[in-house]
């Protein structure tokens, strides 16, 4: 249950709201029965392919909506659309050898983009994502940050300043419709460890920087700036160590003195400084007026809730802004780009909604949702005042991938700009359910219950789908490519957001710290048996799988409790944690975390040594009895590919020879859609073989 307060003693919203409200959408049913034949079955590409219209976002007038679609060829392109004329002004920006990723207005003429290849594997990119401009008709287009390699985009034209070094990355695009972004340059030791990031703000016009890091202290790892763009807090991280410091508004950081022009120089203080694993607060926002929003963790749970932090006591204020019970604030206050005011709240329970201030915003929502029923509409407007108002909506559920809509409350009008898949009949997609349960131990933690459409009553195959991380929290209830897939082939998909999770409160991520292969393993497998218990899952019929930790998980499940599973997946796994200490040059872990992070959350490499290898499933490969799909990318920097080739030869040594998979250009997980599809049909083949 989601209780809200914003605002003071004058001005107090409260909303309660029922986590899993949204659980069901009205949807047509398809008839009850067995799965459907295999001619029947949907393709793998359905699922993974990308969507028609991926991300959309309104210009500051509110006239234009940029959008990225699959375009001719199969490129991402960007688009943009007249919403007053109905139909598109401009195909803004288009690569032969190369697609359009995040994009951002950052005027009413102008946006900027960075890209990326997904025609490569992720291990195989040939450049860094860069940083573009172009005008909203697709004219004046001009690089702000150069691509890495010595190969350039086919379609890239030099205009004026020479563009900045691939170090640099967009950090933030302030809302006041000016000529500037702000890109942060990654700094970097001799060594190649991270070493900062240095902020500047870059006139899209001219190419030209200023400096926006005078002052700031060293080792910053991230920055916040007011929505204007004034860099107002940064946090350092250095050694196991993190700090919080405030840079005060502009007015106060000039002063006066003899101190030869010193004082007109941002001055930094730190607002708290500790362990980086046990700090009292983490910082959210900063607003217009320079309040400083953070989230802090209370009651047993721990969960985190937002407040504003009071500079006069030097502490997070004692009354809640917004408290999520059950779940860690997760959300954002959306405020008007223009004037800076509350507008609401979004916040995420098991599902996303939003809490408006705004009546008109407030009526508009309620219309979505009558509009809408069983969907999560969420709204964003620009303007957010006036005749001109334009809201625009996303609209999706667990069977719905989404829908984009336009609404102008002043003239009462709705559009319907098109569906995000329109290929996906929501009709015969399955269901995804959350429910809370309690481990051997008592500790309670979530799950996600994903059931095929028109499924018959009755114990089904199951998969136990591990996420990633593991610090992380694994899914939202929203359409999720992996289990719909696994879904339309007829089986259960099990997701446990076991201890270590993240999203849930700091109890629940605290009990995971150094429980690798222990009580997390635990908690997958007590995930598994209250399905079985409630006569959804099929005991006989079990597979277990995942990818990076999950995958881990995957292997451990096999070793650990044997008796649970019929088979296991396992891709881009940890099979040697030990691995994850040493320095590698194929290898993307920072000493940073090897030294001080690791540690802490999955035990000392020497202190701890002896549960380490108990939790190495290189070690235990002669105990793995079931049969063992495994697929790893050769160009994978978080998880290197040694870890597949020892696994492998350990289980060829104890006898256990798996079905072994490498996609030679791919990194940390599967970015070429080929891939996705090859590995699709392996699973499919598989899980076919050994859940019959």
């Amino acid at each position: 249950m989601t209780f809200l307060h914003f605002g003071n003693a004058a001005l107090r919203a409260v909303l309660i709201v029922t986590a899993g409200l949204l659980a069901r959408p009205v949807l047509a049913q398809p008839v009850a029965g067995a799965a459907a034949p295999a001619a029947a079955l949907p393709s793998a590409e359905l699922f993974y392919q990308r969507p028609a219209i991926e991300r959309t976002v309104l210009s500051p007038s509110g006239r234009w909506l940029a959008m990225a679609s699959r375009g001719g060829g199969n490129r991402t392109v960007l688009v943009v659309f007249d919403l007053q004329a109905w139909k598109p002004l401009a195909v803004a920006a288009r690569f032969a050898d190369a697609d359009v990723d995040a994009f951002y207005w950052v005027n009413d003429e102008r946006l900027v983009f960075d890209i990326t290849d997904r025609s490569r594997g992720g291990g195989d990119q040939r450049f860094g994502a860069g940083l573009f401009t172009v005008k909203r008709d697709g004219s004046g287009l001009r690089p702000l940050v150069r691509t890495r390699g010595k190969a350039r985009v086919s379609e890239e034209r030099w205009v004026g300043a020479e563009p900045l070094a691939p170090d640099h990355r967009l950090l933030y695009v302030p809302s006041g419709g000016g000529n500037e972004v702000i890109v942060g340059q990654d700094q970097r030791t001799q060594t190649d460890e991270p070493a900062g990031v240095v902020a500047k703000a870059l006139n899209v016009e001219t190419g030209r920087t200023r400096n926006l890091s005078e002052g700031v202290p060293p080792h910053v790892t991230r920055w916040w700036f007011t929505p204007s763009g004034e860099a107002r807090m940064v946090l350092t991280l250095n050694r196991g160590r993190a700090a919080y410091h405030w840079r005060e508004g502009a007015a106060t950081a000039a002063g006066a003195g003899n101190d030869g022009g010193k004082s007109a120089l941002p001055r930094w203080r730190v607002l708290v400084e500790g362990p980086a694993m046990a700090m009292p607060f983490s910082v959210r926002h900063v607003d217009g007026a320079g309040t400083l929003y953070v989230t802090q963790n209370t009651g047993p749970a721990g969960e985190s809730e937002l407040r504003r932090f009071s500079f006069e006591q030097g502490r997070p204020e004692a009354e809640s802004l917004v408290s999520t019970p059950g779940f860690d604030f997760t959300g954002a206050l959306v405020e008007d780009p223009a004037s800076g005011r509350a507008l609401g709240v979004r916040v995420v329970t098991d599902a996303q909604t939003t809490v408006w201030f705004d009546a008109v915003l407030k009526a508009a929502q309620d219309e979505a949702d009558k509009r809408l029923p069983g969907h999560v509409n969420q709204l964003s407007c620009r303007p957010c005042s006036g005749p001109e108002m334009t809201v625009l909506v996303r609209s999706g559920s667990d069977r719905d991938p989404g829908q984009i809509w336009v609404h102008w409350p002043a003239s009462q009008r709705w559009r319907m700009v098109g569906a995000v898949r329109p290929d996906i009949d929501p009709a015969r997609m399955a269901t995804t359910d959350f429910e809370r349960i309690r481990a051997r131990d008592g500790l309670e933690f979530p799950v996600w219950i994903t059931r095929p459409a028109g499924a018959a009553a009755g114990p089904r195959p199951a998969v136990v789908l591990v996420h990633g991380g593991p610090w992380v929290r694994g899914r939202h209830w929203q359409w999720n490519a992996d289990a719909q897939f696994l879904a339309s082939r007829g089986y259960m998909v099990i997701e446990p957001e076991f201890r270590g999770s993240t999203g849930y409160g700091r109890r629940l991520f605290q009990a995971g710290w150094k429980q690798w292969g222990q009580a997390m393993q635990d908690d997958v497998a007590d995930a598994l048996a209250w399905a079985v218990k409630r006569g959804d899952a099929d005991p006989a019929r079990v597979c277990i799988a995942g990818a990076s930790y999950g995958g881990y998980a995957a292997l451990m499940g096999l070793v650990r409790h044997p008796e649970l599973y019929r088979c296991g997946i396992a891709w881009v796994a940890v099979t040697d944690p030990r691995l994850l200490y040493e320095w590698r040059n194929d290898s993307d872990v920072s000493a940073e975390t090897r030294e001080f992070t690791l540690p802490v959350l999955v035990g000392d490499p020497i202190k701890d040594a002896a549960m380490l290898d108990a939790a190495t499933p290189v070690l235990q490969a002669e105990r793995v009895r079931a049969p063992l799909l495994l697929a790893f990318g050769g160009e994978d920097r978080r998880v290197p590919l040694i870890h597949g080739t020892r696994l492998r030869d350990a289980l060829r040594a104890a006898g256990r020879d798996p079905l072994y998979v490498v996609y030679n250009d791919e990194g940390h997980g599967w970015l070429k859609l080929q891939n996705q599809i090859d590995f699709a049909g392996r699973v499919q083949e598989f899980l076919s073989e050994h859940l019959r």
